[in-house]
């Protein structure tokens, strides 16, 4: 298993140092990688939602006889 570490830099000195992370601090950061991909995969649907609402939109305005510029005209 790889060892998670983190580098601390003293400001004054200059010097690094190079920390394994405690248990606490993966768990933190896993925890974050967790909610980071259940909002990107939300994000994600939204934005293909709102995709297929503008392709269905577009398509009724069609059936009605809208020409393509008209519709984009709409926008």
């Amino acid at each position: 298993m790889i060892k998670q570490t983190k580098i601390v830099v003293n400001c004054e000195t200059g010097v690094q140092e190079e920390i394994e992370l405690t248990a606490e601090e993966i768990s933190d950061l896993e925890a974050r990688r967790i909610a980071f991909e259940e909002r990107q995969a939300q994000e994600e649907a939204e934005a293909q939602a709102k995709a297929e609402a503008k392709a269905s939109a577009e398509a009724k305005l069609s059936a009605l006889g809208l020409t393509p510029e008209e519709i984009a005209a709409l926008r």
